[in-house]
């Protein structure tokens, strides 16, 4: 430990994470995947550390400390940062297009798989839960859609990942609310139709759950299922 005000690995990476924050398991994903020493400095999210706020004023994970002293903060910034600081581990083409693709396609899950996730999670009655599914198979649908698409062109191979047999970038920052699903059927008997409609989703999903770069940092479902119960419970971030 430094003797600054926070404790930092000097002269290396410090990443400072929760296990169940899907969020933080981006970045733990993204550092094991470019095989990148660091250390980790585990945040209690319901008792930070009074030091937190020097790392991030936002009070957030993930928020990694690079070698010279730079603090970043915010889950996709930190992955890309890794993916450009380390090409050598591929894990963004170099092909301006394929990147591009990849980013809308990130950008879709993101904005029609993760916040309905939390949406059915948080439903008031039975009549904005049935909605809330609604809107969370909605997306999963056109994320199956957008799938196909990937796994049509030379560089998805056919899947079942989004470069084709190979564990990459989209499956690092997507992985995690993937695993998000077991709390949604713990909580809200969720599970995703086992459908021709679906079928490109639950083959991608599916791929997710048996990696070991998924495996290697899954939480224990208990432990996930119990850090869920706020959301539950209707108690803000």
């Amino acid at each position: 430990m430094s003797t600054t005000t926070y404790p930092y690995n000097e002269g290396g990476y410090t990443l400072y994470s929760n296990p169940c924050c899907p969020y933080a398991q981006r970045a733990v994903r993204a550092l094991n995947a470019a095989n990148i020493p660091y250390s980790i400095e585990t945040i209690d999210l319901k008792n930070k550390p009074s030091w937190f706020h020097l790392v991030n004023p936002q009070l957030k994970v993930p928020a990694l400390r690079t070698p010279d002293g730079t603090i970043l903060i915010e889950s996709l910034v930190i992955t890309e940062y890794i993916a450009d600081q380390f090409p050598e581990a591929h894990l963004l083409s170099s092909d301006a297009i394929e990147r591009a693709q990849l980013r809308l396609f990130i950008e879709l899950f993101k904005t029609r798989f993760i916040p309905n996730i939390y949406n059915v999670l948080k439903s008031a009655n039975e009549k904005e839960g049935k909605q809330s599914k609604q809107a969370l198979l909605d997306g999963i649908r056109d994320i199956g859609k957008e799938l196909d698409i990937q796994w049509s062109r030379k560089s998805g191979k056919g899947g079942p990942f989004w470069n084709g047999d190979k564990w990459g970038y989209v499956e690092i920052v997507t992985s995690s609310f993937i695993g998000n699903l077991v709390p949604l059927k713990h909580y809200c008997a969720f599970t995703v139709p086992d459908t021709e409609e679906f079928a490109s989703f639950n083959r991608w999903r599916k791929a997710i759950e048996a990696a070991p770069g998924f495996l290697e940092i899954k939480p224990d479902d208990k432990l996930l299922i119990n850090a869920f119960e706020r959301y539950i419970a209707g108690v803000s971030k």
